[in-house]
């Protein structure tokens, strides 16, 4: 297993992300364009979907694509609710809400990473995967909603403010007023500092455009449904794999030099801009805490383990295994904080996203992957 680290360590694309890492914390000028930024993330989806297509097409939804499909909607729905039921014991239950729903979506990035390393090790997975990836999107959205609408029953403007009191009196006096300068300092960042992907800052869509505003009235389940079912990235994915899928061996080998020829090249290049991104978001780890920050460590790894144990007793293959166990272990921070921003207005970004990019997605590209494949090759191989 070591040596499956320092070999993923060593991959160029895993180096550019350290790299962007590295100049972000020396406060260095570097910047990715916010239109080049976006281009290459859009780029990712298109060519993943496109590929889970044809891979789709050829192999057909076996049995294990139907395993597959449905241990990923379990997992969408079991752990978002876990988790609100162990934080919101210990935090504000908005903000409980809107971790568990980051938890339980995926990061399409760290998919892509832990794709290209299996694929290098020859336990490539079927295209089935990349409809698990398009279906644990929006569940976790939905059920946060869901719950955070039950909380708002239960409390009233009153019981809200004794929850916050009651949340930041938990934390050390230091530690709380890390987390209103976390929250400011979030609110004024660059708006690429939260999603290279959108306009705005944790949201594809701003308030000039969904009449919302991140102190506004939440959004009614309807525009939920509409902001989780309607984003673009997602929609993207989902085309894509569907044309992937139609379009048949010849399509593939039109599209073969731009899906994969410079796959690798412009894959590198985004983990650059990731690292960029990771390194502004690790200063806003003092202001979540002592506990959110042993919870953004753990919890990948917990809910990997669960994914493993379900594939495992599903007999799934080493590279079904494997990203089965990596989406459950990642956590959104494109797709969810577009939405929740918006849903959950009572929640603070600079709690969830902050968790979800500057310190389960680093450990999840440098040492779960790795460890996920090995475990998988130990119990499947």
């Amino acid at each position: 297993m070591n040596a499956d680290v320092l070999e993923n360590l060593a991959d160029p694309a895993v180096l550019f992300f350290f790299l962007g890492v590295v100049i972000g914390l020396i406060r260095s000028n570097l910047e990715i364009p916010p239109a080049i930024a976006k281009f290459c993330s859009l780029y990712l989806l298109l060519a993943l979907g496109f590929k889970g297509g044809q891979a789709l097409a050829d192999a057909g939804l076996s049995g294990d694509g139907v395993k597959v499909i449905g241990a990923a909607v379990v997992l969408a729905l079991v752990i978002p609710a876990a988790w609100f039921l162990v934080l919101r014991r210990r935090i504000d239950a908005f903000d409980a809400a809107a971790i568990a729903a980051t938890y339980g979506s995926v990061s399409a990035v760290t998919f892509v990473t832990a794709s290209q390393f299996i694929a290098a090790r020859g336990d490539a997975a079927g295209g089935h995967m990349t409809v698990a990836l398009v279906l644990m999107e929006s569940p976790a959205i939905i059920m946060a909603v869901l719950l955070a609408t039950w909380v708002r029953s239960q409390l009233g403007a009153s019981g809200r403010s004794a929850a916050v009191d009651a949340s930041t009196a938990s934390v050390s006096g230091s530690a709380g007023a890390a987390v209103a300068v976390g929250a400011g300092a979030l609110a004024t960042t660059d708006s690429r500092t939260l999603v290279p992907e959108a306009p705005h800052p944790s949201g594809r869509r701003g308030p000039e455009e969904t009449g919302h505003d991140h102190t506004a009235t939440p959004l009614s389940i309807k525009e939920v449904l509409r902001e989780a079912f309607t984003d673009g990235a997602h929609l993207l994915l989902i085309g894509s794999m569907v044309i992937g899928a139609v379009s048949g061996e010849k399509g593939g080998k039109v599209m073969d030099p731009f899906v994969n020829g410079i796959f690798k090249g412009l894959l590198a290049f985004f983990l650059l801009e990731m690292g960029l991104l990771v390194a502004r978001q690790l200063r806003e780890v003092r202001g979540v805490g002592p506990f959110l920050v042993g919870f953004g460590v753990v919890v990948p790894f917990v809910n990997g383990a669960l994914a493993m144990t379900i594939g495992w007793l599903l007999g799934l293959s080493v590279g079904d295994l494997t990203l089965l166990t990596v989406l459950a272990a990642s956590g959104s921070y494109i797709v969810v904080p577009a939405v929740i921003r918006y849903a959950i207005p009572e929640a603070r970004p600079s709690r969830y996203f902050t968790l979800a990019l500057g310190i389960t997605f680093p450990i999840n590209i440098a040492i779960g992957i790795p460890l996920y494949y090995w475990v998988a090759t130990q119990i499947a191989g």
